[in-house]
């Protein structure tokens, strides 16, 4: 796979020195940002273009804690995280190179505001040919990354968890929706959902 690891420690959490790495890396072109989750419904950045795309080799899932977005530190929610194995349909959005030094700032204070996410570039295949996206993935390695979770311990997160943005029940609702929206339903997103409903946690919709 086409991919370039943007930091090889995990001692490197410094997101000031993380995204001067992605400008060093950056070809002063186009830049493409390969959205997963909530930055296909909810991108907060102008883009020239945004395509239909597959990665492979990293997958979505609903592992990640969040401690101010969707949850607070004592009851944390959860989000989506671009997790090694697998791969992942989304969203690609092309920012113009004259933007990209503005826009690529304000992207990074909403993504990686604690240095969390170990951002890659990805080969990304869509139906205009394969581009160079930035990605942000999570390494399992991360005390972020929740491993797996029973049903007891979603349904408790689903019931309870908010944060600044909203709980992650409605995360998980907006980000469902988005991806059916784009004709590519996610297996994950609808399981959980459907769980969801049985607890009457959602109306029928």
């Amino acid at each position: 796979m086409d991919e370039t690891l943007l930091h090889e420690s995990l001692q490197l959490r410094d997101p000031v020195r993380l995204l001067q790495q992605v400008l060093r890396q950056w070809d002063r072109g186009d830049l493409w940002v390969f959205g997963y989750g909530s930055l296909i419904w909810r991108p907060e950045f102008e883009a020239e273009e945004q395509r239909p795309a597959q990665v492979h080799g990293y997958h979505r899932a609903l592992r990640m804690r969040s401690r101010v977005n969707r949850g607070t530190p004592e009851r944390p929610g959860l989000v989506y995280a671009l997790l090694p194995g697998g791969c992942c349909r989304g969203v690609v959005y092309r920012l113009a190179q004259e933007r990209v030094e503005e826009e690529l700032p304000r992207l990074w204070v909403r993504e990686m505001p604690t240095g969390v996410y170990d951002p890659r570039w990805l080969r990304c295949r869509t139906p205009g040919g394969p581009v160079r996206a930035l990605a942000f993935t999570l390494s399992r390695r991360s005390p972020s990354y929740t491993g797996h979770l029973s049903e007891d311990e979603l349904l408790e997160v689903l019931r309870h968890a908010r944060g600044r943005y909203g709980s992650t029940l409605e995360y998980l609702l907006h980000t469902a929706t988005a991806l059916r929206c784009h004709g590519m339903p996610d297996r994950e997103s609808e399981k959980l959902l459907a769980l969801a409903r049985r607890h009457r946690l959602l109306d029928e919709r």
